[in-house]
C-alpha cells in the first residue's frame, strides 16, 4: 500500500510561563491511501493538535511530516494553503456553511478558491451533492436544512475538490444518534469508493466505526490497531 501520511517524531510544544507543554510528544505514524482511520482521545490529549498538523493548519515544532510525499514542514504559508485546498477536504462539527449562500454555492466554494471555471464548479458540486443524496436541495439555504442534512452538505463540499484526504473533526458531535448513524454510513460509503478518511473524535463508539483506531493520550500514541483489537480493550 502507498503511504499518504508519514509522520516522524512529531513534537508540538507551547510555552506556558517557564514551563514547556508538549501537545504532541514524539508521534510517529503512517497512514496509507484508502484507509478509514479514527484518531481518538479525551479533551487535552493532543488529538486536536495532531489533526491541525495533519490538515496543514499548523506545523510541528520538530519532526517530519510528509503528505503525499511532500515535506509539509518546508512549505510557505501560501503553499500550505494550496495543500489544504488541493489535497484535503475538511468536515467540521459545526458544518461551517455560509448562511447567505445556497447549498450549491457552499459546495462550490473550495473550487472557486482553486480557480475552477464556473461551469465545471457547478458540475462537480452537483455530482458531490448527488453522492450525499441532496442534489434536489441545491438551491435551498443552509437554514432550511436539518443538522444532518447540513453535515451532508459539508461532506459534499469536502468531496467536490476530489481531495487525497477527508479529515473530519468530531463529525457527529452536534447530531442526534439516528442522524449520527446516517453520517457515519456516508463516511463508510466514501471510504468504500476509495477515499482516505480520518475521523477525529473523543467518542470510543464513533472510533469503533473505523477500520483502524489510533488513540492519543498525553500527546503520545498509546494504541494503534484494528477496531476489533480496540473493542477488546475499551
Amino acid at each position: 500500500m502507498e503511504k499518504l501520511i508519514q509522520m516522524i517524531d512529531i513534537r508540538k510544544e507551547y510555552k506556558m510561563g517557564d514551563e514547556t507543554v508538549y501537545a504532541n510528544d514524539g508521534v510517529t505514524l503512517d497512514i496509507y491511501k484508502g484507509e478509514l482511520v479514527a484518531i481518538v482521545g479525551k479533551s487535552g490529549s493532543g488529538k486536536s493538535t495532531l489533526m491541525n498538523i495533519i490538515g496543514a493548519l499548523d506545523v510541528p515544532t520538530s519532526g517530519k511530516y510528509f503528505l503525499g510525499g511532500k515535506d509539509v514542514g518546508k512549505l510557505s504559508d501560501n503553499q500550505l494553503a494550496d495543500i489544504r485546498n488541493e489535497m484535503i477536504g475538511f468536515v467540521f462539527q459545526q458544518y461551517n456553511l455560509l448562511p447567505r449562500m445556497n447549498i450549491l454555492e457552499n459546495v462550490e466554494l473550495p473550487l472557486l478558491y482553486a480557480h475552477v471555471s464556473s461551469r465545471e464548479r457547478e458540475k462537480r458540486a452537483m455530482e458531490a451533492l448527488e453522492k450525499v443524496g441532496l442534489s434536489e436541495k441545491a438551491k435551498q439555504m443552509p437554514n432550511q436544512l436539518s443538522g444532518g442534512q447540513q453535515q451532508r452538505v459539508s461532506i459534499a463540499r469536502a468531496l467536490a475538490a476530489n481531495p487525497s484526504l477527508i479529515l473530519a473533526d468530531e463529525p457527529t458531535g452536534a447530531l442526534d444518534s439516528k442522524t449520527s448513524r446516517q453520517v457515519l454510513d456516508f463516511f463508510k460509503k466514501i471510504h468504500e469508493e476509495g477515499n482516505t478518511v480520518i475521523m477525529i473524535t473523543h467518542d470510543n463508539a464513533i472510533a469503533l466505526e473505523a477500520k483502524r483506531v489510533i488513540r492519543i493520550a498525553d500527546g503520545k500514541i498509546n494504541f494503534d490497531g484494528s477496531s476489533e483489537e480496540y473493542a477488546a480493550i475499551v
